[in-house]
């Protein structure tokens, strides 16, 4: 009689807490929340962000832990083991795969850019620039294939390097440091970004809300993106998070957990929009400037901290 081979567990909930927070924060907080928020005006779109998080980001994050708790599977067999006899529930499975996929391809290739400009940054390209040049250095980087290319190949190779390592050595250890490493420079950039010349004004368009800017867009537009964002920052809605609900002991409440993981997602975004809009306003930066506004935004800061080629 054959026997199964083990399923590995998390080592710690500080692990697990870390490591769904992990899938949940990045890009979505780092790199879109600042340049989204920017385009739809401020603090006025951060409030309508903050009440989707709640009516529709916490109970989904809920119910895809639900889901991978009773399971005990990700995605691609949580449905086909859960299903009633007869339904066909396990076909969205199918389709969970495939949204992860195409938002892996998404992911792969903006992380690259994050990864490029390390290099750049500590290999002094970017310490001399205006910032002009350095919104000119990105635009170059974006259209060079090679580069774009090689940085998103180096991202898929570092991806599976860490899972081979297992889920305690590799996943689970890795992202306890990460996390802590990015904790930090944010403390530090957020520091150095509100006492820039000038961040004033970038503060005050962060936190005071102004709904006739906003809704220059129209009522439904910026209403939209709000809700998107609000599914993007926490990777709801293709099945990303049910396999960290396979790890949640019974014990457990997930609502108690979906919350630590929402207001610490939530915290890493605000702190994002802290470092991004004093700089903008600090070095003349158009807050509304789409994709590339962190790129642009902070080379600038690290060029101004002392060490900054450093922290860069």
């Amino acid at each position: 009689m054959e026997q199964g081979i083990e399923r590995e567990k998390l080592g710690s909930r500080l692990g697990f807490l870390l490591l769904s927070a992990g899938c949940a924060i990045g890009l979505g907080n780092v790199w879109r929340f600042p340049f989204i928020t920017g385009a739809y005006g401020g603090a006025a779109f951060v409030l309508i962000y903050l009440v989707f998080l709640v009516i529709l980001g916490l109970p989904i994050m809920v119910m895809e832990f639900s889901v991978g708790r009773a399971a005990k599977q990700g995605i691609g067999l949580a449905f086909r083991k859960l299903e009633p006899k007869g339904t066909f529930w396990h076909l969205y499975g199918y389709g969970g795969i495939i949204g992860c996929y195409v938002l892996m391809m998404f992911y792969t290739t903006v992380t690259g850019w994050m990864l490029s400009y390390c290099w750049y940054m500590g290999s002094g390209q970017l310490s001399s620039l205006t910032p002009e040049q350095i919104g000119a250095f990105f635009g170059g980087t974006l259209g060079d294939p090679f580069d774009q290319v090689g940085w998103m190949t180096v991202t898929v190779l570092a991806g599976f390097l860490v899972c081979s390592m297992g889920l305690q050595r590799g996943v689970e250890r890795i992202t306890k440091i990460m996390m802590g490493c990015l904790l930090v420079v944010m403390l530090f950039l957020v520091i150095r970004s509100v006492t820039l010349p000038g961040a004033e004004k970038g503060i005050l368009f962060y936190l005071k809300p102004d709904f006739g800017k906003m809704f220059q867009h129209g009522i439904w537009e910026p209403i939209y993106a709000a809700m998107g964002q609000a599914f993007f920052t926490l990777s709801l809605g293709i099945g990303a998070m049910t396999i960290f609900g396979s790890y949640i002991d019974k014990q457990r409440s997930l609502t108690g957990e979906s919350i630590h993981i929402l207001l610490l997602d939530t915290f890493v975004a605000l702190m994002a929009g802290l470092i991004i809009f004093p700089a903008c306003f600090a070095f003349d930066v158009d807050a509304g400037s789409g994709p590339g506004l962190v790129f642009v935004t902070l080379p600038n800061v690290f060029n101004s901290m002392p060490g900054g080629q450093l922290w860069g």
